[in-house]
């Protein structure tokens, strides 16, 4: 009797040992972190989205550009090709958020400023104001720095459809000007492929947050 406990409770012991290891190998593979949403237009809120793609639901990416950044330099979508990219709009007088989203920006700069995967792209939604010698100025207040962060102005249309059509960022007011816009607070996080990956509020530093965290997971994700 004595020896058949001695055998059940070697049993037991291998049991529960191994017993141990299955589920952690089911909470392994139970754990493996979902991607990050690929965004389309039609699940955007539609303020934020020109009337001829709401209904796109699915190969959604950022257009072709030609921009000029503070340098005086073109800047295409060449210049971020196999690039994540974190883009805004914005401009250069503007003191209620702007101020804000540039300080949170230059943030995530220095996060970034070693990761030669990753850039910014700020646009100007005000590109007459925002001249070059304007975004000159500003990109030496804020800190820019110019291999890691663009800040771009050029043809209006080009940056409203822009806007409006790919980064599904600001909203029309509808008064005069047929591209006058209204830029939202949000950041968007472009993967390589040129899709939207993340929006985030970019005058809450919690947004900020999570946008860096979903950065380092994008990168997990680019690499598998």
């Amino acid at each position: 009797m004595l020896s058949f406990f001695k055998d059940y409770k070697k049993f037991a012991i291998g049991f529960a040992i191994l017993s141990a290891i299955i589920i952690s190998i089911f909470y392994s593979i139970l754990k493996v972190e979902k991607p990050l949403p690929i965004y389309q237009p039609a699940f955007v809120n539609e303020e934020l989205v020109d009337t001829t793609i709401q209904h796109v639901k699915k190969y959604h990416t950022i257009a072709n550009f030609e921009l000029t950044n503070q340098n005086g330099k073109t800047i295409t979508q060449n210049d971020y090709k196999d690039k994540i990219y974190i883009a805004d709009f914005f401009f250069t007088t503007c003191q209620t958020i702007c101020p804000i989203m540039t300080d949170h920006m230059y943030d995530i700069q220095k996060e970034i400023m070693n990761d030669t995967e990753v850039m910014l792209l700020s646009h100007s939604v005000t590109p007459k104001m925002d001249s070059v010698p304007q975004l000159k100025k500003y990109a030496k207040q804020k800190g820019v720095v110019d291999i890691k962060w663009n800040l771009v102005t050029g043809d209006k249309k080009q940056i409203y459809n822009l806007a409006r059509k790919s980064y599904l960022a600001v909203k029309t007011n509808g008064n005069g000007d047929e591209y006058d816009m209204i830029h939202t607070e949000n950041f968007m996080l472009i993967d390589k492929k040129r899709q939207i990956r993340g929006f985030y509020d970019g005058t809450e530093p919690e947004a900020i947050e999570q946008l860096l965290k979903d950065l380092k997971k994008l990168k997990k994700e680019t690499k598998s």
